[in-house]
């Protein structure tokens, strides 16, 4: 049995829990939405790491089969982060998109920053660059465009609430 820190926030009351199958119906709820919009990315670019698993299920679902990743470092911890988030490498070739319908995606939008960054970045080089995530919190200095949930809560992911397993002594 693996127990949650008594000191990370995931297990807070008040905590938003998505589970595998809730994911399965927000991915898809996002690219519902997406297409209802009229609009077809022609790329699905990924924020490492939290929004890897949601922009590859929106990729599937909408149909897109280019896909990138830009990695960004912002939070170190659990409501610890960098002043300013950071582009890590190795960095998205950024002539390759230029003139492409781009979605940007994340898992969510909590202070925005990471968001609204890679967004800039990439709305200097392509035809246009929407934004995704599953949640959205209140104080995000961005709206994203298309987006599943809005909370406040600490939101604990299926694929980042269990400690990482390398470095884990064998049983």
């Amino acid at each position: 049995m693996t127990s949650v820190n008594p000191t990370d926030a995931t297990d807070a009351d008040d905590r938003e829990e998505l589970t595998w199958e809730a994911f399965g119906t927000a991915t898809r709820d996002i690219a519902e939405s997406v297409a209802a919009s009229g609009w077809i990315p022609d790329l699905v670019v990924a924020v490492a790491r939290g929004g890897l698993t949601v922009a590859g299920a929106l990729a599937y679902a909408l149909g897109v089969k280019n896909c990138g990743t830009i990695n960004v470092e912002f939070y170190t911890g659990v409501e610890e982060r960098l002043p300013v988030p950071v582009v890590l490498p190795p960095s998205l070739d950024l002539v390759e998109v230029h003139g492409l319908r781009v979605l940007v995606v994340d898992d969510v939008a909590d202070t925005g920053h990471t968001l609204r960054l890679v967004a800039e970045v990439l709305g200097q080089h392509v035809a246009e660059a929407r934004t995704a995530v599953l949640y959205h919190k209140s104080h995000s200095v961005i709206v994203p465009d298309y987006c599943w949930k809005a909370t406040d809560a600490w939101i604990n992911f299926p694929w980042s609430v269990l400690p990482p397993v390398a470095g884990l002594s064998p049983r």
